[in-house]
């Protein structure tokens, strides 16, 4: 590493201002910040200094997807040989699965990261970080079979759309990853729904359907065990049916302190009322369907962990992640059950919520204030 560290100091000065590759600074500094901690330092006012910066907040990330995406790249192998009636050894399934999903996440870091270098060049700043996440989230929220064409597309809208327009990371008002999976839904139905879209070369004569599919048309005999659909021996997207790796993830990132504890949990908590309250109307068999399925069917799971807990797009006072999670996991149920449209409602249901994030923090904050103004007139 030290000669790494002193090649690197070799070839700065040429990037540096009034060096020949200086039109390039901010992607050296991308690439050297990437390997290195940044040597910048605070030099006045009073600052908390902590180990832990953009990048390595965004990389404990990453590896809180590990588990759901290496569960993901088996269970893809797994549905492809079940739907051909083999049987074969792990490796040979996880081996499948890997050269399927490898593709979808090289050209999301490719087309993401060159827009992204694209922009900080023609401004000016620094190469912000947060397509690190966004790179992996993206290839576990869409169908192993996606076509890698038009999934560069999704991509190219949602960074430029999504993201750039708003100023870049830390700026944008809706989840990125989300943002593109949004745009594939309304773009490309066929290819984001229906039961040939979720196993990879599947047989013709297998069906193939989610849960999620086998809900929205009343198949509800033909439903995944709950055991089945926690440990995600289902089909579905690639890192999206797994509950448990999602929650082995989830719990890096509450140790860690990365995500909300009060937004995640609030979302779990609203889809078990939601359900609880469609138990009591029981106007249909989809209705009468156990609440805690709900929380293992579809991207409930993933949704409540990766994606409404973004600290960019969700709700930033602590009544307000309370408010924005219970919304959310209470809409994304009430969607799949009532709109048969969208059978799976949190992707909807976390971009209209962060919609809606900064007019909740917004009567959050004023009703703080009335509190205090009135503590202040009894006082007098």
């Amino acid at each position: 590493m030290k000669a790494l560290r002193n090649y690197i100091d070799k070839i700065k000065p040429q990037f540096q201002k009034g060096g020949k590759f200086e039109k390039f600074e901010s992607t050296f500094d991308a690439f050297e910040t990437f390997l290195f901690v940044p040597d910048k330092v605070t030099i006045k006012g009073s600052h908390i200094r902590d180990a832990m910066d953009m990048k390595r907040m965004m990389i404990v990330v990453v590896v809180a997807l590990i588990p759901a995406l290496l569960f993901g790249m088996w269970n893809v192998g797994f549905q492809h040989y079940l739907s051909h009636g083999e049987s074969v050894g792990f490796w040979d399934v996880f081996w499948f699965g890997f050269l399927k999903v490898l593709p979808i996440i090289v050209v999301s870091y490719v087309v993401g990261l060159g827009i992204e270098f694209a922009f900080a060049q023609m401004r000016g700043h620094e190469v912000n970080e947060g397509y690190l996440v966004t790179g992996m989230l993206i290839p576990l929220i869409v169908p192993p079979d996606i076509p890698l064409w038009m999934l560069a597309v999704a991509i190219v809208f949602a960074v430029i759309i999504g993201k750039e327009v708003f100023g870049g990371t830390g700026m944008n008002i809706l989840n990125p990853a989300l943002t593109a999976r949004a745009f594939l839904f309304f773009a490309y139905p066929q290819d984001m729904s229906g039961d040939k879209v979720w196993i990879a070369d599947k047989a013709d004569a297998f069906s193939g359907a989610t849960p999620l599919g086998n809900a929205l048309v009343g198949n509800f005999n033909q439903l995944p065990s709950f055991h089945d659909m926690f440990f995600g021996f289902i089909p579905g997207s690639v890192g999206e049916t797994s509950t448990l790796a999602i929650l082995i993830g989830a719990l890096i990132l509450l140790i860690t302190g990365i995500a909300s504890w009060r937004v995640m949990f609030s979302v779990f908590i609203g889809g078990y009322l939601m359900g609880l309250i469609f138990n009591l109307a029981g106007a249909n068999e989809y209705m009468n369907l156990p609440p805690y399925y709900h929380l293992v069917m579809g991207g409930f799971a993933f949704g409540a962990v990766f994606m409404a807990t973004d600290p960019v797009t969700a709700a930033q006072t602590n009544k307000g992640k309370y408010i924005y999670g219970l919304l959310i996991g209470m809409i994304a149920v009430l969607i799949r059950v009532v709109n048969p449209a969208y059978p799976e409602g949190m992707m909807l249901a976390i971009l209209l919520m962060n919609v809606f994030a900064p007019l909740i923090d917004h009567y959050v904050i004023e009703s703080n204030i009335k509190k205090r103004l009135k503590r202040v007139k009894v006082k007098a």
